[in-house]
């Protein structure tokens, strides 16, 4: 006997059935970073999955201070420049105490900007020095709406201060979008691991 619910069968003789989301996430690629100008992923960006996340792991720019962030295009497009509408907002604190805050950064949104989408800012070169943090990228392959993210990232910021930084803003894009780019706003990923994970 089957569990129906608006007219779609949730579960079949006690088992859920093949057709009902799980919210599983299945890794679908693994890129590491060695001196690398960007970390791009190509490749299994589809309708196969409504959301893809990219977890990034200990990332360490070869300059000082310089911004992480992303970008995406289209088809085999290499311009990497799709326009984005975002916000951003960090909570910090410095290292030796005394200066902390919660405040709006309007100097790393975009109204309709092209540039590098900021996910973490000033990130330190240091030799313990990186950030990490999530971004999820909801329907890329949707020929209807524009492309919305979401983004939390913690940083260690060039001034000693930790950084916990919260990012939103959509793809102003109804075509479908197939790459996706990780770079610093100068120098290269020195080192660092991002996986991409598909979402049912």
């Amino acid at each position: 006997m089957g569990v129906i619910s608006n007219g779609t069968t949730l579960l079949d003789a006690g088992a859920l059935d093949s057709g009902i989301a799980t919210g599983a996430m299945t890794l679908l690629s693994t890129l590491t970073a060695s001196s690398s100008a960007t970390i791009d992923f190509t490749s299994g960006i589809n309708s196969t999955y409504k959301e893809y996340v990219f977890v990034c792991i200990d990332i360490h720019p070869s300059a000082s201070n310089p911004n992480f962030g992303f970008q995406v295009d289209v088809g085999t497009a290499t311009s990497y420049a799709q326009t984005i509408t975002s916000t951003y907002f960090a909570g910090y604190q410095i290292e030796g105490g005394g200066t902390a805050a919660l405040a709006y950064i309007a100097g790393q949104d975009q109204a309709q900007g092209t540039a590098l989408q900021p996910l973490a800012d000033q990130i330190g070169n240091g030799n313990d020095e990186s950030c990490a943090g999530v971004l999820h990228l909801f329907e890329p392959s949707s020929g209807t709406f524009v492309k919305h993210f979401t983004a939390r990232f913690q940083g260690y910021n060039g001034a000693d201060y930790s950084t916990d930084l919260h990012v939103a803003g959509y793809v102003n894009q109804t075509t479908a979008l197939t790459r996706v780019r990780f770079a610093f706003s100068s120098g290269n990923i020195d080192s660092g691991t991002i996986k991409m994970y598909g979402v049912l």
